[in-house]
């Protein structure tokens, strides 16, 4: 029995938004980054996916290791290695060092996140009381989307881009400190179940692959031999995984799990790919067309971060009283509706007053598809799988994450080749413009998935949640 559950929702919640701030704490940063450190308008993309590769790749593994090792254990781990990437982060003078500590970043977050998550669904009932706690982690998840923006831009114009890095650390050794009180200790492993190296190796390789590969292709050509032969191993690579799992006792990814969490894992895949990165081009937009200095860009995300948490608090009700079908769908019509508004308002002479709607309409999209679809992806899951689960949604969401920024960021600098001046302004801001339209186009597929959820309705004051994982043994729903 937690002794204080308020703490240990805050230290999960802490978590939560660490790892989600470091996807846009560097945004902000970025321009100044590209200037020191070298990076070109299209390499800078790398910062960003670096940490999307890794993270996305071994969330498999991380989500495992948590279920087999001790949840514990694997969230103090995942804080340490991505408290010591930071550090290295912050030091680095080279590209090549900077996305190598991006990548050992996203390693860590790849542990803390499935750890964090199956915490919050095995400590809480579910029922009202999970549903509770994850608004609560998922509003520091959101939250920290859009608050990475305004702490970047802070940091960046006081302290300059490497404090943006830094800063992790007290942040780290926080975590660390209040984990062995607030959270419950692991027993001893479970040695009936392994770790299923094969598919963990091809799994990781294949996903890992397959994302860089498509992060490539915009800047090598979709037709050159790198990405037409990386592309073809990841294939192979993944089609040996499902093969080993589909013949695994205690697979990895277990495919009736798999089976079960489809949709949901369809409509993470979409929101990673196309909400998640509006963020990023509004960025590039407020301050390569409008000039905005870092610390003025990150003061335009405070709206932003308001509507989210708002948002978050309004979908725990949303999911009580109409289902997680129907929330889901209301948060992609809002965002899409959000993203197209917004990109209406990136004119070059336009300001913050052109893009105040569309900020509001998006961010309430954010906070009400944000937790419902992890509360989708752990509705239903034996606590054994808790950790497996977590990391099957992250997944989804990271390999969107790298693969719709590279294929929008191809769209954003189409027409931007050769350019400088005032002329090179125009081209980005229209080509950005352009690329956030087509976000919150792409946003409405989730659609499509969303609506194969099964629906619930509220009955007798009890929390009746759609389950994503329905096919599996159901535990009793308890206020």
């Amino acid at each position: 029995m937690r002794k204080n559950p308020a703490a240990t929702l805050a230290l999960l919640a802490f978590s939560s938004l660490i790892t989600s701030l470091d996807f846009t704490i560097i945004y902000v940063a970025l321009p100044d980054i590209a200037r020191d450190v070298g990076f070109s308008g299209h390499s800078m993309q790398w910062v960003v996916s670096a940490y999307a590769i890794f993270f996305g790749g071994l969330l498999l593994l991380g989500g495992r290791s948590a279920d087999l090792l001790g949840r514990r254990r694997i969230f103090v781990l995942g804080l340490v290695l991505f408290g010591g990437a930071s550090l290295l982060g912050g030091a680095a003078g080279t590209t090549t060092a900077l996305i190598a500590a991006r990548a050992l970043q996203g390693a860590g977050a790849a542990l803390l996140f499935p750890a964090t998550l199956s915490l919050v669904n095995t400590m809480f009932e579910e029922g009202r009381q999970r549903i509770r706690a994850l608004a609560v982690w998922a509003m520091a998840g959101a939250g920290g989307l859009s608050l990475g923006a305004l702490l970047g831009g802070v940091l960046t114009s006081v302290f300059g881009w490497q404090a943006v890095f830094l800063i992790n650390l007290p942040l780290v050794v926080a975590g660390v400190v209040a984990a062995f009180p607030l959270l419950r200790a692991d027993g001893p492993r479970d040695r009936g179940r392994g770790f299923d190296v094969p598919g963990a190796l091809t799994g990781t390789l294949g996903v890992t692959l397959l994302v860089f590969t498509v992060a490539q292709g915009p800047e090598s050509g979709w037709t050159s031999t790198s990405v037409l032969g990386g592309g073809a191993l990841a294939i192979l690579l993944l089609a040996a995984f499902l093969i080993i799992e589909a013949r695994k006792h205690d697979p990895l990814l277990p495919p009736r799990l798999a089976r079960a969490l489809g949709p949901v894992l369809a409509v993470i895949f979409v929101f990673g790919a196309t909400m998640q990165n509006i963020v990023y081009f509004l960025t590039l937009f407020l301050q390569n067309v409008w000039r905005y200095s870092a610390l003025v860009t990150g003061l335009v995300f405070l709206s932003l971060s308001v509507v989210i948490a708002v948002a978050n608090f309004t979908a725990e009700r949303l999911l009580v009283r109409i289902g997680l079908r129907t929330t889901l769908i209301i948060g992609l019509l809002l965002g899409a509706a959000g993203g197209a508004v917004l990109a209406a308002g990136m004119v070059a002479d336009g300001s913050y007053r052109t893009i105040l709607a569309g900020i509001l309409v998006y961010g309430a999209g954010m906070g009400t598809v944000f937790p419902a679809m992890f509360a989708a992806a752990g509705t239903g899951v034996a606590e054994p799988e808790q950790g497996t689960a977590g990391g099957m949604a992250n997944t989804a969401m990271q390999v969107g994450v790298g693969a719709g920024l590279a294929v929008l960021v191809g769209v954003a600098n189409a027409g931007t080749a050769g350019l400088s001046g005032d002329a090179l302004r125009t081209a980005a801001g229209d080509g950005l413009r352009t690329t956030v339209f087509l976000a919150a186009a792409l946003t409405l597929l989730g659609l499509l998935a969303a609506a194969r959820l099964p629906g619930r309705r509220t009955r007798d004051s009890e929390v009746t949640v759609a389950s994503a994982a329905s096919a599996l043994p159901q535990p009793k729903l308890s206020s």
